[in-house]
């Protein structure tokens, strides 16, 4: 699957709120509790994305998302439960002891309470999913792609399945000089597979309680672009190119996927992002970056 979107800061944004208002599905449909936490958000479809947006504490956005997208999350559940059980042959429940054991404790409070609030809200939509498959589902990549392989190397697991880190993404950003008006040019490839990225449809439009506004695309149930397209608030964008063949995983590390929403949630210039993408956690991306503020002189 190939997609490219051209961002001009989050100007982008206004498309998005006045945009295909007949098609809105918000909180009109709910009632009670569920009626008041989704207050704020609403979704549509146009040129074959459904954007979402998504507003408030990490809780309430997390409720929003599994609301929502509740059809879309159980049907993404169940496409990378067939594809990471059959490439890996684990089965299910191994990826969510993988994260109630080895994600979850490293998972920062408010993703926590994002990823639970995600699990309450397709449970509200007569969905029977529970935070730990969701948590599974955010990891879908770097569990079979990373975990998986470092496990069975360190087990010596006999005649294990051949796992590698695909060469997925690919992308560029100009700027300067490279571009006719000086401005930024951001474009990313997703060379994934058509079962993934079929599903690979939704644009986020989250302002949360804390941090900057983010515009990502992203698939549903996840809380990361996880295609590693987006831009904030104070005008950081970021796309990736995927390390071929990378090797490697910290059992003490931060989950990727929490990582790069937190940077792009968090950060107001690239001396901001670059911390959340070094110490001791797992790396599979390059990351591409550019700053849309104005610059003196």
């Amino acid at each position: 699957m190939s997609g490219r979107i051209v961002l001009s800061g989050l100007r982008f944004l206004a498309i998005i709120v006045f945009a295909c208002a007949s098609s809105v599905l918000s909180a009109q449909s709910a009632s009670g509790s569920s009626g008041a936490r989704l207050q704020k958000a609403y979704r549509f479809q146009q040129g074959g994305w459904t954007y979402v947006h998504l507003e408030g504490s990490p809780s309430n956005i997390g409720f929003q998302h599994g609301y929502l997208l509740a059809p879309e999350i159980a049907d993404a559940l169940e496409a990378i439960k067939l594809f990471d059980t059959h490439t890996s042959q684990r089965d299910w429940e191994f990826f969510r002891k993988t994260a109630r054991e080895m994600l979850w404790p490293h998972i920062d409070a408010e993703y926590q309470q994002e990823l639970q609030g995600i699990a309450d809200g397709v449970k509200a939509h007569g969905v029977d999913l529970d935070v730990y498959d969701i948590v599974a589902l955010n990891a879908f990549e770097e569990v079979p792609d990373y975990y998986v392989p470092w496990l069975n190397k360190r087990a010596q697991k006999a005649n294990p399945p051949s796992l590698k880190a695909p060469g997925n993404c690919s992308a560029f950003i100009a700027t300067g000089a490279y571009t006719k008006d000086h401005e930024i040019v951001i474009a990313h490839n997703n060379w994934t597979s058509y079962l993934a990225g079929e599903r690979w449809v939704i644009v986020f439009d989250i302002l949360p309680e804390h941090g900057e506004r983010i515009l990502m695309d992203g698939f549903p149930g996840v809380i990361t672009s996880d295609d590693d397209f987006g831009v904030n608030g104070a005008g950081i964008m970021s796309t990736e190119t995927t390390i071929t063949q990378f090797e490697g995983w910290d059992p003490n590390g931060k989950p990727e996927f929490m990582r790069s929403r937190k940077a792009l949630q968090y950060s107001k210039s690239i001396d901001d992002y670059v911390p959340h993408h070094q110490g001791r956690q797992q790396r599979r991306i390059r990351q591409r970056l550019a700053d849309r503020r104005p610059q003196d002189g």
